[in-house]
């Protein structure tokens, strides 16, 4: 529980701005996470029962517009420790939430505490080691948050404002981070050097852009990696870049609603 603390204290001198005008590229919101996984159809049952997921879709449980990308793995690692440390979700009772969550298989990690001024919080872990937080956050129920654990979270904070936009804003005027579609992203002090994300329970986070192409070339001119350059798959075109930290970056370009 540390981490989400010295993240929060780590980040509370930032002066809130908002959205970048002069961001490399403009993103047009929050679109997923792939969670790896060693029986992807029981984890999109568990997430479908007791997360309250949708899927309309094999392989994907949505929250609303935001997406679960399930993929199997057969050397499941845990997310705790790697960049993208955790996912949140927000629940009107979270104490009652990790209850049935323990009792579908889940391992408690925190008890429910109180972040004072911000929120109720409680982490837990789901069957495959994907950890996750639950939050009590009226604003935005539902699928809340990417946590990151990285050794300079404003400076992360910095480095995804100055390329992927977002809105910067301050959660309940205390804690820093950066909004996508009303999704958070949010990044606190990690103890130890963190994993790179790409073989771990969390591999990725997603977000869309208007133009995949345009922004490709802008961003691999500006020196970011690109281990996966943009792909078509059906009406669909992504790629994957990666942060100064390890952090898998999925951008996609999606057809019009």
């Amino acid at each position: 529980m540390k981490r989400v603390f010295l993240g929060a204290i780590c980040c509370l001198a930032a002066p809130a701005v908002g959205a970048a005008s002069d961001a490399a590229i403009r993103t047009v919101g929050y679109d997923n996470v792939h969670i790896r996984v060693s029986d992807p159809a029981k984890a999109v049952e568990w997430y479908v029962q007791h997360l309250d997921g949708t899927t309309p879709v094999a392989g994907q449980v949505y929250f609303g517009k935001a997406l679960i990308a399930v993929v199997k793995t057969n050397d499941p690692k845990p997310s705790a420790g790697s960049v993208i440390d955790h996912i949140g979700f927000s629940f009107p009772n979270i104490a009652s939430k990790m209850k049935d969550l323990e009792a579908a298989g889940a391992k408690a990690v925190s008890p429910p505490r109180e972040a004072p001024g911000i929120f109720k919080y409680a982490f837990i872990e789901d069957p495959w080691g994907v950890k996750i937080e639950l939050v009590e956050d009226g604003e935005r129920l539902g699928f809340h948050h990417v946590h990151l654990g990285v050794k300079d979270p404003q400076a992360t904070l910095d480095w995804y404002h100055e390329n992927f936009g977002g809105e910067r804003a301050k959660l309940r005027g205390k804690l820093d981070g950066l909004r996508y579609g009303g999704v958070w992203l949010f990044a606190s002090k990690a103890n130890d050097d963190p994993a790179p994300s790409a073989d771990r329970a969390i591999m990725s986070f997603g977000l869309r852009v208007a133009n995949i192409q345009e922004a490709t070339n802008t961003l691999q001119g500006r020196g970011i990696k690109f281990p996966i350059v943009p792909r078509q798959l059906g009406n669909l075109w992504y790629a994957f870049a990666e942060d100064p930290n390890g952090t898998r970056v999925e951008l996609l370009q999606r057809p019009p609603e």
